[in-house]
């Protein structure tokens, strides 16, 4: 089998290859915007093929999807402050070109897009959020996912998620999603301020967002043209209780800033039960995370790895 990994030198993506490079041709397509070396430990393989180039250059994308049997779209600009930086990229990059790939895959080829549950927006009702759950999403980074979510949707062979926040270490690390940002903050200041620390969400570790990828294509007869949350439910947790989790590896002051607003408004409760049905599972708590988190900031001098 021929997997096209898009955006694959990314966070996700560096950790991803792992999972089908043994037993698939991986063929991968980045601009390379952040650290290459996320890739190196994959050019020994001779199921491994790097091209450097923009996906929204259709011509090439098309050429290296022709033959490709799945095709998993990772390249983004993820995250609120990003897309907001640059709002034009973020529609091109986000919603468009994955419009195109759903309108010029052939029907046979099977696609697995990553979506984000940022799409929930807030859950005013308190109710918890599953699949059939209508989207609000607050921020361009979430109405463009949503968009491309969408997009898939209507194609045919097509599965998609909705990622709890992401937490663990990787290749091309990323120290601005909540999990990794708490732990590291809490390794340099040992004091964490929190902002609306009762808003609620739900975190998922990296590898086990790389085994329900695999868990889908395994299982594609089941999960073909369905939607699925993918997160760890334990891990429905406020801020203040994950800062009082990390508390427990490491010295940590808390302190609640309680009449300051927080930028990112999203605030919900989501369940992964459809998949975890299916026969997925996840492996990894936070716990686990925390203690690799704190490993791995041992080994990286500066670690400052955002996407803004």
């Amino acid at each position: 089998m021929k997997i096209l990994i898009t955006g694959a030198a990314g966070y996700i993506g560096s950790e991803l290859i792992q999972y089908f490079i043994e037993d698939h041709e991986v063929v991968v397509i980045d601009n390379l915007m952040y650290d290459p070396t996320s890739l190196l430990r994959y050019t020994t393989s001779p199921n491994f093929t790097f091209v450097k180039g923009d996906v929204r250059n259709t011509k090439l994308l098309g050429e290296l999807m022709k033959d490709c049997d799945v095709i998993i779209p990772l390249a983004a600009l993820v995250g609120f402050p990003l897309c907001d930086q640059d709002p034009r990229a973020a529609v091109e990059i986000n919603y468009e070109i994955n419009q195109w790939i759903a309108d010029n895959k052939r029907p046979g080829q099977k696609v697995i897009y990553p979506c984000t549950n940022s799409g929930y927006g807030t859950s005013e009702d308190g109710t918890v959020r599953t699949e059939e759950s209508p989207l609000n999403p607050v921020s361009l980074y979430g109405r463009t996912k949503v968009d491309a979510e969408n997009a898939y949707r209507e194609a045919k062979n097509c599965v998609t998620f909705r990622l709890a926040t992401v937490y663990g270490p990787s290749s091309r690390m990323r120290t601005d999603l909540l999990v990794n940002n708490f732990v590291l903050r809490t390794l340099r200041d040992r004091i964490l301020v929190l902002y609306e620390c009762e808003f609620m969400r739900n975190y998922v570790h990296i590898h086990d967002v790389c085994r329900a990828f695999k868990f889908v294509l395994d299982n594609w007869e089941e999960c073909n043209n369905q939607t699925f949350n993918v997160g760890n439910d334990v891990l429905n947790m406020n801020k203040l209780q994950l800062a009082q989790t990390i508390q427990k590896h490491l010295p940590l002051e808390i302190i609640r800033a309680e009449f300051t607003s927080d930028p990112d408004t999203r605030d919900y409760i989501v369940s992964s039960q459809k998949i975890y049905d299916k026969g997925f599972g996840c492996n990894y708590d936070l716990d686990d995370g925390i203690r690799q988190l704190v490993t791995a900031y041992s080994v990286i001098e500066s670690p400052w790895y955002a996407n803004y």
